[in-house]
């Protein structure tokens, strides 16, 4: 969710974290910014984010195409190594559809309208999309796929098509627990003065929500068209476009429900709604 420009450091550089609800206050006046952002801007950033995702999932992939790790292990690496893309998100800068669902907590206080946050995330998810996806053509021309003797093509291809196949309504809660497990990244990182801060704050929930096989749709929108690209070369099937559509619907749904509403709207309430009506 962070822009590089709206995350400037706290009162006299002091060493201790914001209070959560000092968080809060900086999420919400964030979120007034980020709506308001120009067009350009918000694409740009956000065709970054989605390469920076990308980039996260590339780095973790690496780590699950390693046959001689075991379950735990291998789970417990590559979420680790994924954190890269929301670390690079959170501190070079960049606009992240699930992370802006924590947009929410400035809607729920009427200091953005319902359009401007429609606006947001339907800009910012497409952008995405165009980051995640055009990062996947390039890793295609780049060759990186068949590296360890085509493991981690035949790796990638396997996890498309996990995610493909997964019933609908199992990953729409899977995308739920995804993003409370990442806003909450965004969330703290908020909270930090530091990048050394912001790295603790993002790598356990990412990690986390890696290993627990949750569902990222920005995530999603890089292992779907990288495993398109090298199914043919591979000799193997790609996941058909309907089944991809659904998932990405679905899961873009349950992220919308574990960010906006598990996170920021009750945050919102426990921080927020008592101090805006003079409770």
């Amino acid at each position: 969710m962070p822009d590089g420009d709206e995350l400037k450091q706290g009162s006299g550089g002091a060493a201790d974290a914001y209070a959560p609800a000092e968080i809060a206050a900086r999420v919400e006046t964030l979120g007034v910014a980020k709506a308001r952002m120009p067009f350009l801007k918000t694409a740009l950033l956000g065709i970054l984010a989605g390469a920076f995702i990308g980039l996260g999932a590339l780095f973790s992939t690496l780590v699950f195409a390693d046959a001689t790790l075991g379950f735990a292990l291998k789970r417990l690496l590559g979420g680790v190594c994924f954190a890269l893309g929301l670390f690079m998100v959170v501190v070079a800068g960049a606009e992240l559809f699930t992370g802006n669902n924590l947009l929410a907590m400035a809607w729920a206080a009427g200091r953005i309208t319902t359009g401007e946050v429609l606006r947001n995330w339907t800009l910012v998810c497409l952008a995405n999309l165009v980051g995640a996806a055009g990062l996947a053509a390039v890793v295609y021309l780049s060759g990186h796929w068949h590296m360890n003797g085509d493991a981690v093509g035949q790796t990638y291809h396997a996890i498309a098509s996990g995610k493909a196949a997964l019933p609908l309504w199992e990953a729409f809660w899977r995308g739920v627990l995804c993003n409370v497990l990442v806003c909450m990244a965004v969330w703290m990182a908020l909270g930090g003065r530091s990048v050394t801060d912001r790295a603790i704050a993002v790598v356990p929930p990412v990690a986390a929500f890696v290993a627990a096989g949750f569902e990222h749709s920005i995530a999603n929108m890089y292992y779907f068209p990288l495993a398109w690209l090298i199914a043919g070369d591979l000799g193997l099937q790609a996941p058909g476009i309907g089944v991809v559509t659904l998932n990405l619907v679905v899961v873009i749904a349950g992220n919308l429900m574990g960010g906006s509403v598990l996170v920021a709207l009750v945050y919102w309430v426990i921080y927020l709604r008592g101090a805006r009506r003079g409770a």
